[in-house]
């Protein structure tokens, strides 16, 4: 470990998803902040996000807290997919308007891939930003994935997109 990733994993820290988070899906359920996700969810859609958040077995789902101020920051998380080289971790995080730009999701990012690492069961952590998305691809990146290329993707269900195919190996 590099002396940057010991002081990015000071920055941030995660908290696992609880019952009273669902103002943070709310907070993030703007057109700016969904662009790239289908758009805003209604009432109806966010809570059933948050149940699934809270319910989640195989994987977690954090707030992602700035150490030091103690401000939630964003929300990332990792889950089961099957995917072309089996099942796999898929990763993906929102970051706080007010927060952006400033590397918390790269920490967060981080931070997340050692707890997938920690649970075990499989090798791989995928994300899957649209090829569009520079901000996202740009976390992915520095975050230390590989990128397999592009991918076609259905999300939300039933809306197309083109997505980048990023992939961190945690045996490594």
């Amino acid at each position: 470990m590099d002396e940057t990733e010991a002081t990015d994993r000071t920055q941030v820290r995660l908290e696992p998803w609880g019952e009273d988070d669902l103002w943070l899906l709310r907070l993030h359920n703007s057109p700016e902040m969904t662009a790239h996700l289908g758009g805003p969810e209604t009432e109806e859609q966010l809570t059933a996000r948050h149940r699934r958040y809270v319910a989640l077995e195989s994987g977690r789902m954090y707030r992602v807290v700035r150490t030091g101020g103690g401000e939630t920051v964003g929300a990332i998380g990792f889950w089961e997919r099957p995917w072309v080289d089996g099942t796999v971790w898929e990763t993906g995080w929102a970051v706080s308007p007010g927060f952006q730009g400033r590397g918390f999701a790269v920490r967060a990012a981080r931070a997340v891939a050692e707890e997938a690492r920690a649970a075990g069961r499989h090798r791989w952590l995928h994300a899957f930003p649209k090829t569009d998305h520079a901000a996202s691809n740009a976390v992915c990146r520095r975050a230390g994935f590989t990128l397999l290329g592009p991918v076609d993707f259905e999300y939300p269900k039933g809306h197309p997109i083109t997505s980048n195919d990023w992939r961190l190996d945690l045996a490594g």
